[in-house]
């Protein structure tokens, strides 16, 4: 049997937050930058998303079927597709219409409910699925969480909706001795297969491609493939996982990226032994070979490969822990706008730019960070979160959903006393950091010392 070649690609544009001022709480209620995000998304679509699609397109057709990939494509961006620049929905509909290409089930607002909420969890994965229907008229079969983050526990969580196959992270420190070029199962419901990332091959993709300074520059088509047929010598599949917007956005069309991609089926075919094939395809065809036990959750982040890109400082955890307060109470609310706003304020986007990681991965994080500063990142969304809190509070509710969370509600536990000392990030050095960069903004000192005050 021939060995199977996994591409997928994950597309995600998130709602960037306006600068929301101290003074804007219970005053104005319009979070979003919506310039920011129909400028940003127009100019991916024209870089990345519409050639992109257009050399996919043709690949599959020149080859007859041969040359298959994988999307998922989260709920905010087909909103803003829907809003901005349709023609990239339609783009994908004929992607869609050839067969050859497969949708992935995903959380609707690239969110990080698994972690924290199962409720939350599988409400956006059947909204997600929902709207990959209504906009494609495709069920999806395969899952993917927000950045491929997975546990065993999120494993058995995805079984339990009826989905047989699952992608992540092949991360060294979960694999040990074992390959990612091989099909896994959830350790606690072994109907879940999982598809591991060769996180090698894909970042040589979605961040060496370009880089002069990498020894094996130029990458080009026949050298790739093969080093796919290497990777693969003792092995089953080679699975791919990156950003779309690795082609015409990160790595630029004048590195050579699009051509590469098109003549890469040729080199992948000629070099012999492998198929290009859908996530769901490779699931079915290759038996799984052992559980893969994780007990703490991984992701393709960073050098860690786990959730600290997004919860992995005090900072995050505030804010990460204050938006879920209020679930049960925006549960309730019967204003659909204040639910449509607390979907947005849980993509995963507004929590990364919060993150104080300096070193290995710090340009990355600014690569992709609006924001001058985490400080300002946190402060923003926390101003936001102020006065999101008095909407719902003073929104109308449904009395029986409300009595229904009250009598599930269990005691508060008693919070732990933690040390300063073992925090990542100490709460005096943010202060006195915000105060050093924002001197003439006192009421930010203000907010973040409330945040000592709460740690204390």
């Amino acid at each position: 049997m021939e060995k199977s070649l996994c591409f997928y690609f994950q597309v995600h544009q998130p709602d960037r937050l306006r600068l929301y001022r101290f003074f804007d709480i219970g005053g104005d209620s319009q979070y979003f930058d919506e310039f920011s995000n129909k400028t940003i998304l127009k100019r991916v679509s024209e870089r990345c998303y519409l050639p992109m699609n257009d050399v996919l397109l043709d690949l599959i057709k020149q080859y007859g079927g041969e040359f298959k990939v994988a999307f998922s494509l989260s709920g905010t961006v087909l909103e803003q597709f829907s809003k901005y620049v349709p023609e990239v929905i339609d783009s994908f509909r004929a992607l869609c219409d050839t067969g050859c290409v497969e949708f992935l089930a995903e959380t609707y607002s690239h969110s990080l409910a698994s972690l924290i909420s199962k409720k939350a969890f599988e409400e956006h994965v059947a909204k997600h699925a929902a709207a990959i229907e209504h906009y494609f008229g495709y069920k999806p079969k395969t899952f993917r969480n927000t950045e491929l983050i997975y546990s065993d526990k999120i494993g058995e969580m995805v079984a339990g909706m009826g989905y047989d196959t699952m992608l992540t992270e092949g991360a060294k420190h979960i694999l040990g001795w074992k390959s990612p070029n091989f099909v896994y199962t959830n350790a606690i419901n072994p109907r879940l297969k999982l598809l591991l990332r060769n996180f090698s091959l894909s970042d040589d993709l979605a961040f060496r491609f370009n880089d002069r300074s990498n020894p094996s520059w130029p990458i080009t088509s026949e050298k790739y493939a093969k080093w796919i047929s290497a990777s693969a010598e003792n092995s089953e599949v080679v699975n791919l996982f990156m950003d779309y917007e690795t082609f015409g956005e990160h790595q630029p069309a004048d590195s050579g990226i699009f051509e590469f991609m098109k003549y890469l089926p040729k080199a992948v075919l000629s070099e012999g032994g492998f198929k290009f094939r859908t996530p769901s395809e490779v699931s079915s065809i290759h038996q799984p070979v052992a559980p893969l036990h994780v007990p703490f959750a991984i992701s393709w982040a960073d050098e860690e490969r786990d959730t600290s890109a997004w919860l992995g400082n005090d900072l995050q955890n505030e804010a990460f822990k204050k938006l879920y307060s209020l679930e049960k109470d925006v549960e309730a609310c019967t204003d659909e706008k204040i639910k449509d706003d607390f979907l947005k304020l849980q993509e995963s986007d507004h929590f990364y730019y919060m993150c104080t990681k300096f070193f290995s991965d710090g340009s990355v994080h600014k690569y992709f960070n609006p924001y001058e500063t985490p400080y300002e990142a946190f402060i923003n969304y926390m101003n936001v979160l102020s006065d999101f809190e008095i909407r719902v509070a003073n929104a109308p509710k449904d009395l029986l959903v409300a009595a229904g969370s009250a009598r599930k509600a269990k005691p508060a536990a008693k919070k732990k006393r933690t040390s300063s000392a073992s925090a990542k990030i100490s709460m005096k050095e943010l202060a006195d950091d915000s105060m050093h960069q924002k001197a003439t903004e006192p009421r930010k000192v203000v907010e973040v010392e409330n945040v000592v005050k709460r740690k204390k």
